[in-house]
């Protein structure tokens, strides 16, 4: 297929509708993607892992240096932070799926040298790889969705979402076709105020009725913090809601 100009990874999904069902058809179908230029730097697509039934999944922002270069997610520095806090959480690491809003490491080398320096995907970035992880969600149907930071919870919920205002509530995930758009968070803000007294709230879309999430700071925040030891319980305690909803 030719490069594209536009900001779309729909034309490199399977075309046919079982294989768009099947994690492995998806993840083979993502090594080809061009919906964007990050592409064109990154050494490979990184797409999702874990349990083909996860009852949870984990979205974080993009792939580091350490993904990108071997091609699976969450295997770097902030991986092995986020391993830890899923065991003191009472999560088994093996029973869920991990992925990122964005499947390409995005960077800038430091000082033109060899070192690549991460970059903040944007939000065309962020959109161009939507479909993706609306494939990814409706194949697992999880249970609970945690956004591991800021630009996870904006693919999730939309530009207005604020990880600091949000994080650690239980709250409902909103209907798959509004994921990542501003319609996103004015469901579930209309699902918290419809709600009386249930546990979580209600359902902010039908077909996401059951499910979850949990916003979070990302695990590399807690790489970078003055107060390590504080950031991290911190997102031990967000997880543990989430274990919580998973019962």
């Amino acid at each position: 297929m030719s490069s594209i100009s536009s900001h779309d990874a729909t034309p490199y999904l399977p075309a046919d509708p079982a294989a768009r069902a099947d994690l492995d058809a998806l993840r083979r179908a993502s090594a080809g993607c061009r919906g964007c230029p990050l592409y064109e730097n990154a050494t490979q697509t990184v797409f999702g892992a874990g349990a083909p039934h996860a009852r949870a999944v984990l979205v974080g922002e993009q792939p580091g240096d350490q993904e990108d270069r071997r091609g699976e997610p969450f295997v770097g520095p902030a991986g092995r932070v986020l391993d830890q806090a899923l065991e003191e959480a009472g999560i088994e690491r093996a029973d869920v799926y991990v992925t990122n809003a964005v499947k390409h490491f995005k960077f800038k080398r430091f000082q033109g040298g060899k070192r690549r320096i991460h970059e903040t995907p944007n939000g065309r970035e962020m959109r161009a790889c939507r479909p993706w992880l609306l494939a990814e969600l409706r194949t697992l149907e999880p249970d609970v969705v945690v956004a591991l930071g800021a630009t996870a919870g904006k693919a999730l919920l939309g530009s207005s979402f604020r990880v600091t205002r949000q994080r650690g509530e239980l709250l409902p995930l909103p209907d798959l076709d509004l994921i990542g758009t501003p319609a996103a968070a004015k469901a579930v803000a209309e699902a918290g105020t419809e709600a009386s007294g249930g546990a979580g709230g209600a359902a902010a879309g039908d077909g996401a009725a059951a499910v979850r999430l949990v916003a979070t700071i990302h695990p590399s925040a807690v790489l970078r913090a003055d107060d390590r030891e504080g950031m991290y319980a911190g997102l031990v305690d967000d997880l543990r809601v989430a274990a919580a909803a998973l019962g």
